[in-house]
């Protein structure tokens, strides 16, 4: 085979890789889950850092709900990854863990399992504190 025959194989495999190549889901923008809750996600770094916002529509106070101030990883080449929000109006933390998917109709999804720790000031009652469960985030049109 020629250097040029070589050369026509590799371009055209490369043109059909990339093609057949799912779009890859980008955690940047803005994203809702199943319970109404909300969560804004600002570029990411090179390291996978980022940072934005969550504002909850569902909690077990009666203090007014804020918006929360959100920081986390995603690990670099992967849809994998991790945040902590810190709660503005509790004295909770959650910590969110998941993976980035795209769904049947190409839409991307976020998976996640979560940790929601309550403080408490009795040892005692330590063992009630630490809540866990799981939301799906579906991504939110951009806004023109």
């Amino acid at each position: 085979m020629t250097q040029v025959s070589v050369l026509a194989v590799l371009l055209s495999c490369l043109s059909i890789c990339a093609a057949a190549k799912p779009k890859e889901c980008d955690l940047t923008g803005q994203w809702m889950n199943d319970l109404g809750s909300d969560i804004t996600i600002s570029d990411i770094k090179t390291n996978g850092a980022f940072s934005g916002t969550y504002l909850t529509a569902v909690s077990a106070t009666n203090n007014f709900i804020r918006e929360s101030p959100v920081t986390g990883y995603q690990q670099n080449n992967s849809s994998t990854f991790g945040f902590t929000v810190k709660w503005t109006f509790s004295d909770s933390i959650t910590v969110f863990t998941g993976q980035c998917f795209l769904n049947e109709t190409g839409h991307p999804v976020l998976k996640t399992t979560w940790l929601l720790r309550s403080e408490t000031e009795n040892i005692r009652d330590d063992w009630k504190q630490t809540r866990v469960g799981y939301n799906i985030f579906h991504k939110l049109p951009t806004k023109q």
